[in-house]
C-alpha cells in the first residue's frame, strides 16, 4: 500500500516510512510515564515531536504496559481530549487517538483527531466498530493475546507469524464488512503485546510477510524490553537499539513506525535512505511493490 486514508487527508508512503510520535498522557507508561501527564506538558511534547519530523502524533491516556491498571472512561477523557484539541489547533500534523474506548475515540475525533489506534483490534468495546464505520477516520487494528493485565502470562503460539497474519486478516475483513473502507485500514502485529521475547524477534524478522494483507503496516518497537534483552543490559539506553530495529523494519517496507525518539529515528532513516538502504528514487527512499505476495 502506498497510502493511508485519514479523515481529511492521506499519508503517502511512496518515499519511505512515516513516523508516529508517541505522546503518553499517563502517569504509568513503561518508558516515559508521568513526564507528560499534565495537559501543557503533553501539548508541548507533541509539538516538539512535530517539529522533529513526526508524520503522525499518537496521543493516549491509558497505559497498556504489562500489568497496567485500566483507566476509567471519565479519567481517560479528562486526560486526552484537551491535549488532542490543543494539538490540533497548533499543528497540521494528523493526530491519532490511542484508545480502546469508543466514547474516548469519539470525543477525540470531535476534537480533531484523524485516526483511531486500538490495541484490542476494535474488539474491546462493542461500539468501536460502529464508530469507525460512521466516521471517516483512519483506523489501526492491533493484535494482542489477552489483555494488558494477562498478556504476558505464558503467551503461546504454534506459529506466531502465521497466527497473527490470520488474526489481522480477520480483523481487516470485519472492519470492511462493518463499512470501513480498505484504504482507511492499517494493521499492527502488536510487538510486546502477548508475546515472548522470541515471538517478538520472529515477528520483527518477518514483517514483510504481512504485506499481502493489502493494508499499511504499523510496528511499534520503540524502547521495548526486547531491546534490553538482546543487548544484555536492562539499564542500557534503548534508543540506539530502537534505531537498529527501525532500520530493519524500514528495509522490509513497514509503512508506519511508532517511536518515542522522532528526531533520532528520522535522522537515521534519512542517512539510511541516502546510503541506498531504501533504494534510490530522486535521492529519497522508496518501498518495494508490496501489492502482491512474494
Amino acid at each position: 500500500m502506498r497510502s493511508w486514508q485519514l479523515a481529511t487527508r492521506s499519508i503517502d508512503f511512496a518515499r519511505g516510512p512515516s513516523l508516529m510520535g508517541i505522546v503518553n498522557v499517563t502517569p504509568d507508561s513503561f518508558s516515559d510515564g508521568g513526564q507528560f501527564a499534565a495537559t501543557g506538558a503533553a501539548v508541548e511534547h507533541a509539538l516538539r515531536l512535530a517539529a522533529e519530523g513526526a508524520d503522525i502524533l499518537d496521543i493516549g491516556g491509558e497505559s497498556t504496559r504489562p500489568g497496567s491498571t485500566p483507566v476509567e472512561e471519565k479519567e481517560e477523557l479528562r486526560r486526552v481530549v484537551p491535549v488532542v484539541r490543543d494539538v490540533c489547533r497548533q499543528t497540521r500534523v494528523p493526530v491519532s487517538i490511542d484508545t480502546s474506548k469508543a466514547a474516548v475515540a469519539a470525543a477525540a475525533l470531535e476534537a480533531g483527531a484523524e485516526i483511531i489506534n486500538d490495541v484490542t483490534g476494535l474488539e474491546g468495546d462493542p461500539q468501536m466498530l460502529a464508530l469507525a464505520s460512521a466516521s471517516s477516520a483512519g483506523v489501526c487494528a492491533m493484535h494482542m493475546q489477552g489483555t494488558p493485565q494477562t498478556m504476558q502470562d505464558q503467551p503461546t503460539y504454534n506459529d506466531v507469524v502465521a497466527e497473527i497474519y490470520d488474526y489481522l486478516s480477520l480483523r481487516r475483513d470485519a472492519l470492511q464488512e462493518a463499512g470501513v473502507a480498505g484504504a482507511r485500514i492499517c494493521l499492527d502485529p502488536g510487538i510486546g503485546f502477548g508475546k515472548t521475547h522470541q515471538h517478538n524477534i520472529d515477528l520483527l524478522a518477518c514483517c514483510d510477510r504481512f504485506h499481502p494483507l493489502g493494508c499499511p503496516l504499523l510496528v511499534g518497537p520503540s524502547r521495548k524490553g526486547l531491546i534490553a534483552k538482546v543487548i544484555g543490559d536492562s539499564h542500557a539506553n534503548r534508543v540506539p537499539g530502537t534505531i537498529g530495529v527501525v532500520l530493519a523494519l524500514a528495509q522490509q517496507g513497514v509503512q508506519v513506525l511508532r517511536v518515542h525518539d522522532v528526531q533520532a529515528v528520522r535522522h537515521a532513516l534519512l542517512l539510511f535512505a541516502a546510503s541506498g538502504g531504501l533504494g534510490d528514487v530522486d535521492g529519497a527512499g522508496s518501498f518495494p511493490d508490496t501489492s502482491r505476495p512474494t
